[in-house]
């Protein structure tokens, strides 16, 4: 059998230290700031040419937190609550044979001359700080949209929505940056989504914060922000 060797190119830079909190698709929360820092060996800007016309970019990169010795060939997908099964390659889940995700995020600029070289800064990315990136494309409108695609099981449940209710003294621990963002990830509630007591506190840390919640129904109130 065919084997690969591959070694990261980049790794991504986000406020996300823990899997719990991380929008589980991108493009969820389009305000959602990140970086692409290099590793050295690829730090040239020659191999950036004529990336500033494109938009959007994909991101090939590994579940570097989800690695198992083995696999299954059916996994339980968190958005239909845990309790059906299917087939591991009709969904995203991170435990597959081989721990590739895939990532279509907005190019918002590039830095150049910075002292780890050329820096993508990026919006709407799903990812965890430090997760590996093993290649880098554009994303091309001309083949990579198709309107008239089918969503299979995920059209069959959409994605909820809770109203979010967090006391402006606490909004303001944040920086100003970084709130929109914040609040579209509480949006989407970060709870895995098998889990519905209304009594817990829940808690993730976003870039240097530490944010408490709880969610009753429909509605998520913020309970705490700290700096780590």
């Amino acid at each position: 059998m065919d084997s690969l060797t591959m070694r990261p190119v980049a790794r991504v830079r986000t406020g996300f230290e823990s899997k719990f909190g991380v929008p589980r698709q991108s493009g969820l929360v389009p305000g959602l700031r990140g970086q692409v820092v290099f590793e050295p060996e690829f730090r040239s800007p020659e191999a950036l040419r004529g990336l500033e016309g494109f938009s959007h970019l994909w991101l090939l990169w590994g579940f570097s937190q989800n690695r198992r010795a083995g696999w299954s060939p059916t996994v339980r997908p968190p958005r239909l609550g845990g309790n059906r099964r299917l087939g591991v390659f009709a969904t995203r889940s991170p435990f597959r044979p081989n721990p590739i995700g895939l990532s279509c995020v907005r190019l918002e600029r590039i830095e150049l001359g910075t002292p780890q070289g050329p820096v993508l800064h990026i919006l709407g990315a799903d990812l965890l700080d430090g997760t590996p990136v093993y290649d880098i494309k554009p994303y091309l409108p001309s083949a990579d949209c198709v309107p008239e695609a089918l969503g299979g099981f995920t059209d069959e449940t959409p994605r909820p929505v809770l109203a979010v209710d967090c006391p402006p003294e606490l909004l303001e621990q944040v920086p100003a940056k970084d709130r929109e963002a914040l609040l579209g990830v509480l949006a989407l509630d970060p709870r895995p989504a098998y889990q519905h007591d209304a009594e817990r506190i829940y808690g993730f840390g976003f870039d240097g914060l530490e944010v408490h919640f709880s969610v009753d129904g429909q509605r998520l109130r913020v309970r705490e922000i700290e700096k780590k």
